[in-house]
């Protein structure tokens, strides 16, 4: 037999959660020095254009708190009951003026005292309770206000009573009576030692109907009530002392009798007792010309203490804080459907986060990004780098790979753009694992190309300057994301090739691109380039049978360098003994055969006269790019390198577009 239920997983017709998206805008913090925890958060709290973040959330809740707050007011019951009263008094003085048969003494005492009745409506109710009407209408009236004052004050503890009881007769209100009556002595029986399953089970039997949300135990009911109830109390909290005075004088004429009261004071002291951490204190301040009820203003109190609660859930500013932690029900019902959909997104984007592997715990209990987000992240970057180089939004990155190569041996999956020859036998067994044998259907997941290799193997140094200057002035995400670029060409591509990452402040280190990618900026005065330099031409040695290939991402002249014992030698202006230092390791590279390519930041003057000076020394060259530009002008020439005696323009063309001064 099929069964079938409503359907709670949100849109079904949504697309699934970018996990691309999101792990190029964690990157982009982390590069700029933020931890991945931070950037996770960062990314949920923004969203993205597609997505609904949670500052918009917060938005929509505290606009929904305005609203409530600006809209009503506390005077509802009260309105009611004045127009009741007026109604009946309205009624009896007709009824006077018609009655032929009442002596005229009799007429006159009943006009006076409805003209000397109190302006207080609460104590003009009360003045009224032994008056004998006259007038059938009036007497109607008036037994609707007891009527009335008993149903807001259940109301008040129990929602939907209001409608429940209009027009009960007094069996039914003998069986509310009798139902608070065991309620209280179900409360104090817990609170004294607790309730058997059995017990509350008796009690939901006999009075369930008046717990439609149908509590499952008695912490259930216990919640339940507790939270009605000091709602209760901070509406009673947020009345002017007026307010307060008339509705408590007025509340011993509910259902026309004291007893009601005496119950409800009883089962709120119990309440209080067992539930001391619900806001019995609280207030608020109610502005609007709509006047509430009783119960509607305690369901409006209801309402904010739940906006605030899911606030708080949003906010995600306490310790250990997820977003599983949102109340995807109580988010609809406050905000409607589609803001429960976009917080239940950003619960699976935040599960996926972390299930995918992109984000890994460290050894300190520190989330970081893993190796495969970091390879994620590079082929994004590089993607980007290939539309700039190609001058056009779209175009896939050339694959330089296959131009001037050989088989590597290997093979991988085809992407669009591929120009390289099929691996056939690889492609059949991916579609004979995935379909069977007979027949065989290719489809497009089951190619893959032939990977080919540049011939000549190439020793790659990136140095990149760390000094706090390049933070400063808005450097270093772009001079990370370039790293990253290159970092993944090199191990996608052209893995012969051995590539070395330098960062240089006032010292220099070799650095992994993890460590690269999650480098703080810090105030540290130096730009070390000949420290750099020195770890280059160590790192060139290393490789004597490749070709040399020196880039360097500066945004200053070298202020600081080694001395013989290994002390940093710190002059700005930089000092001429610096800048013979760092040229004679240039030199040194030179003469290793390096091709020397610098990559200018800045537009000073003298900057750009030092490192001309420098490229022209080594027969290299310098690139000023435009930040934006900048991985596409450190990958291009690395290209360049790759293919001897060819310059990169002269092999891909004028990608650039003529941006200006590009070339040097």
């Amino acid at each position: 037999m099929s069964r079938f239920q409503k359907y709670d997983g949100g849109d079904p017709l949504a697309p699934p959660v970018d996990l691309a998206e999101a792990l190029d805008a964690i990157g982009q913090d982390v590069m700029a020095g933020y931890s991945p925890e931070h950037a996770m958060r960062e990314f949920l709290r923004r969203g993205s254009p597609d997505q609904t973040g949670l500052d918009e959330l917060q938005r929509q809740l505290a606009q929904r708190r305005r609203d409530i707050l600006q809209r009503n007011n506390l005077d509802g019951t009260m309105q009611e009951v004045r127009e009741l009263l007026d109604q009946a008094v309205l009624a009896e003085r007709g009824q006077l003026a018609r009655d032929i048969t009442m002596s005229d003494e009799d007429r006159d005492f009943r006009e006076m005292v409805l003209d000397n009745v109190s302006p207080s409506t609460a104590a003009a109710v009360s003045e009224l309770s032994s008056y004998d009407w006259q007038s059938s209408e009036a007497r109607e009236a008036y037994e609707q206000i007891k009527d009335l004052l008993g149903r807001e004050l259940l109301d008040q503890r129990f929602a939907g009573m209001k409608q429940a009881l209009e027009g009960a007769t007094d069996e039914d209100r003998a069986a509310v009576s009798e139902m608070l009556s065991d309620l209280n002595d179900l409360l104090e029986k817990h609170a004294a030692g607790g309730v058997t399953d059995e017990e509350f089970a008796d009690f939901m039997d006999k009075h369930g109907d008046f717990f439609p949300e149908q509590p499952k135990d008695m912490d259930e009911l216990l919640d339940s009530l507790a939270q009605r109830a000091a709602a209760a109390q901070r509406m009673l909290n947020s009345m002017t002392e007026e307010q307060r005075q008339e509705l408590m004088e007025l509340s011993q004429q509910a259902f026309g009798s004291p007893q009601l009261m005496e119950q409800l004071a009883r089962m709120d002291a119990n309440l209080q007792a067992l539930r001391p951490g619900e806001d019995w204190s609280g207030s608020e301040g109610f502005e609007g010309d709509q006047g509430m009820g009783l119960g509607d203003g305690t369901g409006a109190l209801q309402d904010l203490a739940q906006l605030d609660q899911l606030s708080d859930q949003i906010s995600q500013s306490y310790q250990g804080a997820r977003l599983d932690d949102v109340d995807l029900d109580a988010l609809a019902t406050q905000l409607g459907p589609e803001a429960a959909v976009a917080a239940k997104t950003l619960q699976e984007l935040e599960q996926a986060l972390r299930d995918s592997g992109y984000l890994k715990r460290g050894s300190d209990g520190e989330l970081r990004l893993s190796p495969k987000a970091m390879r994620q992240l590079g082929k994004a970057l590089l993607r980007d780098v290939a539309d700039r180089m190609s001058g056009r939004g779209g175009q896939r990155e050339t694959r330089s790979t296959g131009m001037a190569g050989e088989p590597s041996g290997a093979s991988r999956r085809w992407e669009f753009g591929d120009t390289e020859p099929w691996d056939v036998s690889r492609t059949i067994t991916n579609a004979v694992l995935r379909g069977g044998a007979s027949p065989v259907r290719i489809q497009v997941e089951d190619i893959e190309v032939v990977e080919t290799e540049a011939r000549t193997q190439a020793a790659v140094a990136l140095l990149v300057d760390t000094s706090f200057s390049m933070a400063m002035d808005g450097r270093w995400v772009p001079m990370k994301r370039t790293a990253l670029a290159l970092h993944q060409l090199v191990r996608s591509r052209f893995r012969g090739d051995d590539l070395q990452l330098i960062a240089f402040g006032r010292h220099a280190q070799v650095m992994e691109i993890e460590q690269l990618t999650g480098l703080d900026a810090k105030w540290d005065k130096g730009t070390n380039l000949h420290h750099g330099l020195l770890l280059a031409n160590r790192f060139f040695r290393k490789h004597p049978n490749a070709q040399p290939v020196l880039l360097v991402v500066t945004d200053g002249e070298p202020t600081a360098h080694l001395e013989p014992d290994g002390e940093v030698w710190f002059s700005y202006p930089p000092h001429p003994l610096t800048i013979a230092h760092s040229v004679r390791e240039l030199d040194a590279a030179a003469r290793l055969g390096a091709q020397v390519t610098f990559f200018r930041l800045g537009e000073d003057p003298g900057l750009a006269r030092f490192i001309d000076s420098m490229a022209r020394r080594v027969d290299g060259r310098m690139v000023s790019p435009e930040l934006d530009d900048l991985g596409a002008a450190v990958v291009g020439s690395y290209l360049g390198s790759r293919s001897p005696g060819t310059s990169y323009r002269e092999h891909f063309g004028d990608v650039y577009g003529g941006g200006r001064g590009f070339w040097v």
